[in-house]
């Protein structure tokens, strides 16, 4: 059992502050930040570092109390003369507020020194699932496994979508597994780019992973719950298939397939699928954001209804519950980090570790036809035509 991480005494609601409300982040938190030396508390494994770039490392440890194992991820509050401690604070914020799921990576504890934050999250061993998206055949997915980890997936993107929390990156990379052999239970992480929506204020940003972003985004159209539910579409496709249904031979054909659902649902891969799989995926990769189904409306869908025994094993693991309040429960985060492939470029996400708002970005890079499930991140901050692109390749 993880022990529980000290509290602030009194209770506090998870708001938007002033001036920042219009940007969708959280700027309270409930979990207490430990100012102590890190090293009293945890062991840092030698030669554990699970991923390293410019603004942050992602180092395995072990607790000193408990023996147990967890992911420590450094984080400079300051980045290119940017004040990020905001930033930080957001993604614990929605962790704290996601305590309540399994399908969400848990946050252990927090520390704070002068120039950085650490964030101990739960170790996941299974690693993320695009490995297994980008395996050859024999070794990737069976449609049976996409539909049992595509449920939990769900499950947690339901729950997300419950508190008007939007994830804006939803991907393989961002998906990590309990353990790879038996394939475990999912757990979303890297919350670097959410946001909180609501009805009286719109949020427009234009960013996320170029495959899997919907039109909306591309068009700086407000984003929504819904604007998650295209990627959910992406993700399924990829997971089924192996393939990236977007992607172009560079960013701007991606784009272009994207806004203009350039999609084919004649690929080999499709044919041994069950219709009901194709028809899920064409019911959220629908350009209009009204129209796609919600969380909820796929986990009623019929191609992810469970058979009679997998309900029975269903209802003896851990089921998704109300938060008492948000943040009650210190939770999680794992994210991965991805190395630029020259020493001089800098972070980009391994994963689940991410740097979220004030991620870094450098010069060019395009695509090879033998990446094609590979994604790149990029963000910017005005239309279409400032887009920031960072290169490099995943190393989790």
């Amino acid at each position: 059992m993880i022990p529980v991480s000290p509290r602030t005494a009194e209770s506090s609601r998870i708001r938007c502050e002033s001036g920042q409300n219009r940007n969708g982040l959280l700027r309270e938190i409930r979990t207490a930040i430990r100012r102590e030396p890190f090293t009293e508390s945890y062991d840092i494994i030698p030669c554990k570092e699970l991923g390293r770039g410019k603004f942050a490392v992602v180092r395995k440890c072990v607790e000193k109390s408990t023996g147990k194992e967890y992911a420590a991820k450094y984080m400079r509050k300051r980045r290119k003369g940017q004040d990020c401690r905001t930033e930080i604070i957001h993604e614990i914020a929605v962790l704290e507020l996601a305590a309540a799921s399994p399908r969400v990576v848990n946050l252990h504890e927090v520390y704070e020194m002068t120039s950085e934050m650490v964030l101990v999250l739960e170790y996941a061993a299974g690693g993320e699932i695009f490995n297994q998206c980008v395996a050859e055949r024999d070794d990737a997915f069976k449609e049976e496994d996409v539909k049992r980890l595509m449920r939990q997936i769900l499950e947690g993107v339901a729950f997300l979508h419950k508190y008007n929390v939007v994830h804006l990156d939803l991907k393989p990379q961002n998906i990590l597994l309990t353990s790879e052999s038996p394939l475990g239970d999912i757990k979303i992480v890297d919350f670097g780019l959410s946001r909180l929506v609501s009805n009286s204020q719109e949020i427009r940003e234009i960013m996320g992973t170029p495959e899997y972003v919907a039109p909306e985004v591309l068009n700086y159209e407000p984003i929504s719950t819904a604007t998650d539910m295209w990627s959910i579409g992406v993700l399924t496709y990829v997971m089924l298939t192996g393939i990236s249904p977007f992607l172009g031979d560079d960013k701007q054909e991606t784009f272009l397939n994207i806004s203009q659902i350039n999609i084919s649902y004649t690929e080999e891969e499709l044919e041994h699928l069950d219709r009901a799989a194709i028809h899920l995926i064409k019911s959220l990769l629908i350009k209009e954001p009204e129209n796609r189904f919600t969380a909820e409306d796929c986990l009623k869908h019929p191609w992810l209804q469970m058979k009679e025994e997998e309900v029975k094993e269903e209802s003896t693991s851990e089921s998704v519950s109300e938060p008492v309040s948000p943040g009650t429960s210190s939770h999680d985060e794992e994210a991965d980090e991805e190395e630029s492939t020259q020493v001089t470029e800098e972070l980009i996400v391994m994963a689940a570790y991410t740097l979220g708002q004030c991620r870094q970005s450098s010069d060019k890079e395009s695509l090879t036809p033998d990446q094609k499930a590979i994604s790149k991140r990029f963000k910017f901050e005005e239309p279409f035509s400032a887009l920031q692109e960072v290169p490099g390749e995943f190393i989790y």
